[in-house]
């Protein structure tokens, strides 16, 4: 027996209808902020992932540089004469200085140390950056 209710079976249908959907819709308001909280933190982990990458290659390249300088008397020659403008004995350092205005083309050397570590004339010998070896004479002016 097939009662036809007319417009009340139609209206319980979209009331139905309705129901579930403001459900679904209740429960994606609920863990809406919930979604985005574990987006932003997979994003975070994303970049603390490519931080962390950045940092062990460095420790790698500060390893292998600790390590050459401590095998490799070559290594800590290299870095003396870089850093600290040693020189050997019978060798003259020349240090070029690059301007930041367009007199750099002008062929301007400067020294990058201060007066007190140049190059000065003692005894008529010179003395590196460095005045700790001796090496050379100055050419007279």
């Amino acid at each position: 027996m097939n009662v036809d209710l007319g417009i009340w079976a139609k209206l319980t249908r979209v009331v139905i209808f309705l129901l579930f959907l403001a459900g679904i819709l209740g429960v994606a308001v609920w863990y809406l902020p919930l979604i985005e909280h574990n987006q932003h933190s997979r994003k975070t982990i994303l970049d603390l992932d490519k931080k962390i990458q950045v940092e062990e290659e460095r420790k790698r390249q500060l390893k292998a540089a600790i390590d050459s300088l401590q095998r490799d008397p070559k290594a800590v020659e290299r870095l003396a004469r870089e850093r600290l403008g040693y020189a050997k004995t019978g060798e003259t350092v020349i240090r070029f200085e690059a301007s930041l205005t367009n007199s750099a083309t002008s062929g301007e050397v400067r020294s990058v140390y201060p007066s007190s570590l140049r190059r000065t004339e003692l005894d008529g010998r010179s003395y590196s950056p460095g005045g700790l070896k001796p090496n050379g004479r100055l050419p007279k002016p």
